[in-house]
């Protein structure tokens, strides 16, 4: 399957082959729309000049990759604190998954250990890492046993309740009417 959360054919098709990516469009994907987090990462390969990897986001000047994150049109909203969180993010996957992402999941005996490994990486509370098992598992085919009672509402088949089911604008639509939805609900209570 595709990935389309970005809804631009070239940010979409990195998405699609780089884990690392798509991790960092996950990260960025707060305070901002959908599609503008998931576009950051192919614009920030665009800016270096070369697909993303964890070694070089790590090592990179704290300062430089501030401003490269901040450069017009900004990466994020909060480009200062977004650019760290994406180097420490990068760092915690070289020391811990020698700057593969796709180790977090590779082998893993379940999805409970799974989740447990998205809820490690910095960043990544527990509605982020059960958003992010839910992309997996419903988009890249990475199903470890219980990996949908792991992701918990996100895993459910058939929802439209985030990234992880979004494959096209019209599920993008979806999903946004059931946030509205939700929000509308929390405030009448």
């Amino acid at each position: 399957m595709r990935i389309q959360l970005a809804q631009r054919s070239e940010a979409d098709e990195l998405l699609g082959r780089s884990p690392l990516a798509l991790l960092v469009g996950m990260l960025l994907d707060q305070q901002i729309p959908m599609e503008w987090a998931f576009t950051g990462p192919y614009t920030i390969s665009q800016r270096l000049g070369r697909d993303l990897t964890a070694q070089e986001i790590a090592s990179y000047d704290p300062e430089a990759f501030v401003a490269l994150l901040a450069e017009k049109p900004a990466v994020h909203r909060y480009p200062k604190s977004m650019a760290g969180r994406v180097q420490q993010l990068a760092a915690y996957l070289v020391e811990h998954y020698d700057g593969q992402p796709e180790k977090i999941w590779a082998g893993v005996a379940d999805g409970k250990e799974l989740l447990k490994r998205l809820m490690a990486l910095p960043g990544y509370g527990k509605q982020k890492a059960q958003i992010f098992l839910a992309l997996l598992g419903k988009q890249l085919g990475v199903q470890p046993s219980g990996w949908r009672e792991a992701a918990g509402l996100y895993g459910e088949e058939g929802s439209h309740r985030s990234v992880a089911d979004v494959v096209d604008a019209d599920s993008l639509s979806l999903v946004r009417a059931t946030k509205q939805e939700a929000k509308q609900a929390a405030k009448s209570r």
